[in-house]
């Protein structure tokens, strides 16, 4: 199981092999694994028993940080902590 800390971060760095790394907000992240999810035709087995997309894309978010989409083709993903200075 994730530490729950990890789950107050609103931002994720993204990789996706052969494209320059991305800082996405969690919102993005799940939209993301979404888009990704939907790319797969056999979801990971502890993703099967998930009812929808969104959920499985909150497991995913909760429970790991990589998911590979082919032999060979992983995205990651990592919860990212930015402090905003005041101007």
């Amino acid at each position: 199981m994730s530490n729950p800390l990890i789950r107050k971060c609103d931002y994720y760095l993204v990789l996706e092999p052969l494209k320059a790394e991305k800082i996405l907000t969690l919102q993005e992240t799940l939209d993301w694994l979404q888009k990704w999810l939907g790319e797969i035709d056999d979801w990971p087995d502890d993703l099967k028993t998930e009812s929808s997309m969104d959920s499985a894309a909150k497991r995913l978010l909760d429970t790991a940080c990589e998911l590979e989409i082919q032999p060979g083709f992983s995205l990651q993903w990592f919860a990212v902590r930015i402090d905003h200075e005041d101007s």
